[in-house]
């Protein structure tokens, strides 16, 4: 089939080359010119594990090609991707000027029946002022071309976005056309050779859908973090707990991993998005606005131990910090909790070493010159770099090699054997039995003690 995905960011460029890697003809476009350029010579605009071998291979096979206009005759196709751009607004609104530009310009492009499809995570009723939109531009040439408008939301983890797509639990498609439905059916084929996947359902029910889903997951992990600085308080060893509960069938251990506050592109805008929606609506959603606040001030809570544990001023302390993405596998920084304790560490009078794995170019480019300028921070090359003479480390994400470092060298390197633990990766009693200080969330009792000092075990 023929396809055409406009935006090559995660979603678009996921999007563009998983199709083209199942035998379809693909062409992505982008008006980022130097973004294309770099993608024909092979060059990733991100970090996407197994990404490129896929866009490299595609591309051989001349399955996959680029474009920066819909103008290119190459972009004519049967199904449209809107995969653009939503970022939040100020009242944190999505922002849907990218996603109508483009459904104005397919309005003026068009000459036979396709099916446009809204990829980006869209407001319920996106697809009907994108139907306007491009009626509006039809009608603004004389043409009476028949289309469809499709919301067909993703459901793709940034660090595992390609294994997401070729191996989908879900694919929901928002359609009140028969033959769009069709189309879109046959489009999926490739992706359901054990069992049906595809759930169809109204247009409107699908935006929600994905907007819901976030938000859930979001949910979870604002009510375990809460659960967690609970424990804290309480002298309970919150890993127990979420081993409990995880148990449960009906509650399961997704999303139910206490740690430092959750960023990245998706779930803060879609639950501020969301909250906008209902408001738009006159209805108050108590709910994610706890969440949104919960989250908030979880960003916060790793800084909150830090000054418990070395007085108000951090004047001449050093930290190092490990992990900068806001998750494993991604080099993506938006809204990541590192970002907040760096901001925190150093408007206390500290110094900060980090290191990450994937997202040290991104950390170069997004954060104040000033600090690198002022010796404020310093983006090391080597994890262990980052512990030389400091004062404590602190884990803020869980990056495989960081699981099983070697904590004797570790202790060699750091002036004060401390380490918190924003992810409650490592195990306490084993830490504290090699000399460690150990402070994680929610950790504050690990060999299982209640809190009357009786033990458990």
């Amino acid at each position: 089939m023929k396809l055409t995905v406009i935006g090559t960011g995660y979603v678009g460029l996921v999007t563009g080359a998983c199709f083209a890697e199942m035998g379809n003809n693909v062409v992505c476009v982008d008006s980022d010119t130097s973004k294309i350029e770099a993608l024909r010579k092979g060059v990733m605009p991100i970090y996407e594990p197994g990404l490129e071998d896929i866009v490299v291979n595609n591309m051989k096979e001349r399955r996959l090609g680029f474009a920066t206009s819909l103008a290119d005759p190459s972009t004519e196709a049967a199904v449209y991707f809107i995969a653009v751009g939503t970022p939040p607004g100020e009242d944190g609104s999505a922002d849907l000027r990218h996603v109508l530009d483009v459904a104005r310009e397919l309005g003026k492009r068009i000459n036979d029946y396709a099916v446009i499809v809204d990829k980006s995570t869209v407001p319920v009723g996106t697809a009907e002022r994108v139907e306007a939109t491009v009626r509006e531009a039809l009608r603004a040439r004389g043409a009476e071309v028949p289309f469809d408008v499709v919301s067909n939301p993703e459901f793709l983890k940034e660090g595992a976005a390609v294994e997401d797509f070729m191996r989908p639990d879900r694919i929901i498609i928002g359609t009140n056309s028969e033959r769009a439905q069709e189309l879109m059916r046959e489009l999926y084929s490739a992706f359901m050779r054990t069992h049906e996947r595809v759930l169809f359902m109204g247009v409107r029910d699908a935006e929600m859908t994905k907007y819901a889903a976030n938000a859930m997951l979001a949910t979870k992990i604002s009510f375990m973090n809460e659960i967690a600085n609970l424990c804290d308080r309480l002298g309970v060893d919150v890993e127990s707990v979420r081993r409990g509960i995880g148990s449960d069938a009906r509650i399961g251990y997704g999303f139910i991993y206490p740690g430092c506050g959750y960023g990245g592109s998706c779930f803060p805008k879609d639950v501020d998005a969301l909250i906008h929606t209902a408001k738009q609506a006159t209805f108050e959603t108590k709910v994610l606005h706890a969440v949104q606040a919960t989250n908030a001030a979880q960003k916060r809570v790793l800084f909150a131990k830090i000054i418990r544990r070395f007085g108000g001023s951090l004047n001449g302390r050093a930290f190092g910090v490990w992990g900068l993405a806001f998750k494993p596998g991604t080099d993506d920084m938006r809204e990541a909790p590192s970002v907040v304790l760096m901001e925190d560490l150093i408007a206390a009078g500290a110094r900060v070493k980090a290191y990450d794995p994937v997202a040290m170019a991104t950390a170069r480019r997004q954060l104040p010159a000033s600090w690198f300028n002022d010796g404020l921070l310093e983006l090391v090359e080597h994890p262990y770099d980052a512990l030389v003479d400091v004062d404590a480390m602190i884990l803020v994400t869980e990056w495989k090699p960081f699981r099983n470092p070697d904590f004797g060298r570790m202790k060699r390197l750091m002036k004060t054997p401390v380490i918190f633990d924003g992810r409650n990766q490592y195990e306490p009693d084993a830490l504290q039995a090699a000399g460690f200080e150990y402070v994680g969330i929610g950790r504050t009792n690990p060999l299982g003690a209640a809190a009357t000092g009786t033990s458990s075990r």
